[in-house]
């Protein structure tokens, strides 16, 4: 393959479509800040998924590119795709070179790979330039071509790519580290070969220039940040002794390390200026044996507990529906256990047949069947036949909207006490399933209207409509909810005033 000539000189755009405007493509400045002599002739472009594919191809042609590079992923696959088309339709001598996890993982008859110039498999942080490079000299280049893993201390650091606006609107990533040492089969980490940490001092100094800058949501995508606690303490310090009203710190840690060096550090910080993203995933012992994923239990709840009880921290746990071995059964018995640990948000999750992850090996012996097309979500398995899983997917999504929403935990814990049975999960999917009776939707539900629906089915379960109304209006005022049903805005309104008064006494 070699590019043919363009009056003007060549041009690569780097683009991709993010899931939202919120989010920054962070590989993507990766591979601008290591193209070295090209990258003067290199510049981004960000979509998003919602933007029509004709349009964005409309975009990226007008500037008259010889190279565009694609970053596809899980979440863009299908609209990306749609833009390749559509840019080999309208100028074939255009060359587009794509990368990304779903790339990377598709198998080499894949149209996504027949429809590309050129697939970089693996990560393309050096690859690409000398991909373009050969490009633009007219030299051949393969197909498909695979990219060996780049020692991260070669690597140009990519932050000061983020621009003004990126700093102040957009959220912010950055990582200490590549790779998990852990593996769990559903997970792409699963097939790395262990960690590579990017060297601590050029990385404080990029962070250091970051705030500077404004900076004010640092996003760490490293799988693993407490694996070494040193690089931990390290960071957190850095943040310690740079703390500033307005900061926002996302990490995700192992559930079951936590040594005191790090807790030290963790309960300093103010409460909600710091989130920790903990994949807890399955407490049942023989699902965690089968998926290769080792955690230590005890620890890993007395940890949970801890974050609770001595620091401000919130917690984001993670569960997944359809683990092999799981059943609804023990599923139901890994909810209760993380609720009473009381987190800040539990997501419920679908198992995804990720391409590339060994979780493929369970699928025959688990008679699993998997949507064809992302995001690859478990349709249906021994253990949960089609029905019941498409009975789990809506719990999921109403758990979203009422749980995790927040402004709701009052009528919720009305849902549970007056539920089937002891269980917080039955009580909850007694819910779910009231509302996919009554409603027959999952999606756009105006927010007085989810107030109204929860407020009707605790009227079924016979509770007075008093004690109903004043959960209800007690939590919408917490949540300083405006827009709320006509039944529930005396009980907001005298929520507001009590709570005003409570607040009177303490301060008398």
């Amino acid at each position: 393959m070699t590019a043919p000539a363009i009056a003007g000189g060549p041009r690569i755009i780097l683009a991709t479509l993010n899931a939202r405007w919120s989010h920054c493509a962070f590989g993507l400045r990766y591979l601008h800040a290591n193209m070295g002599e090209l990258q003067a002739q290199t510049v981004i472009r960000e979509f998003t998924i919602a933007d029509p594919p004709a349009r964005v191809a409309e975009r990226l042609l007008a500037e008259s590119p010889t190279i565009i590079g694609l970053g596809i992923y899980i979440w863009n696959r299908r609209e990306t795709e749609q833009v390749i088309r559509i840019l080999k339709a309208v100028a074939p001598h255009v060359l587009v070179v794509i990368g990304g996890p779903e790339p990377t993982h598709a198998a080499h008859d894949d149209a996504l790979l027949q429809s590309a110039d050129v697939t970089i498999a693996g990560e393309a942080d050096l690859l690409f330039r000398t991909v373009c490079a050969d490009l633009l000299a007219g030299r051949p280049v393969a197909k498909r071509v695979a990219a060996p893993k780049p020692d991260p201390a070669t690597l140009v650091m990519p932050y000061e790519l983020y621009t003004d606006n990126d700093l102040a609107h957009r959220l912010i990533y950055v990582e200490a580290s590549r790779g998990c040492p852990f593996t769990c089969e559903f997970c792409l980490s699963s097939i790395e070969n262990g960690v590579r940490a990017f060297p601590l001092a050029p990385f404080l100094a990029a962070l250091d220039g970051l705030l500077q800058r404004g900076c004010r949501t640092f996003k760490f995508v490293d799988r693993t940040f407490n694996l070494s606690p040193t690089t931990a303490t390290a960071i957190l310090r850095f943040f310690q002794e740079r703390w500033r009203d307005g900061l926002f710190l996302h990490f995700e840690m192992v559930p079951d390390r936590l040594p005191d060096s790090v807790k030290e550090l963790l309960a300093w910080f103010p409460a909600g200026a710091v989130q920790l993203e903990i994949g807890i995933q399955s407490f049942t012992p023989e699902v965690g044996a089968l998926i290769s994923r080792r955690m230590d239990r005890a620890k890993t709840a007395a940890n949970l507990e801890w974050l609770r009880t001595s620091t401000g921290i919130h917690v984001h746990a993670d569960l997944i529906v359809g683990l092999p071995g799981e059943t609804p059964a023990s599923f139901r018995t890994s909810f209760d256990a993380l609720w009473h640990m009381r987190p800040g948000e539990i997501q419920v999750g679908i198992l995804k047949l990720l391409p590339g992850t060994p979780l493929v090996r369970h699928v025959v012996p688990f008679a699993m069947a998997f949507n064809p097309e992302p995001p690859y979500d478990l349709l249906a398995s021994q253990d949960f036949p089609f029905a019941e899983m498409q009975r789990f997917k809506r719990f999921a999504r109403y758990f979203e909207l009422y749980a995790n929403d927040g402004g709701f935990s009052r009528g919720l814990e009305l849902a549970i006490m007056h539920g089937p049975s002891a269980s917080p999960f039955d009580g909850l999917l007694a819910f779910s399933d009231w509302l996919w009776r009554t409603t027959g939707q999952e999606h756009q539900f105006a927010r007085p209207r989810l107030y109204l629906l929860l407020a009707e089915y605790l009227d079924s379960l016979g509770l007075p409509i008093e004690q109903v109304d004043g959960a209800l209006g007690a939590d919408a005022a917490e949540a300083k909810c405006t827009s709320l049903p006509n039944r529930l805005h005396a009980a907001a309104e005298r929520a507001k005033r009590e709570a005003v008064t409570t607040v009177g006494s303490i301060a008398s």
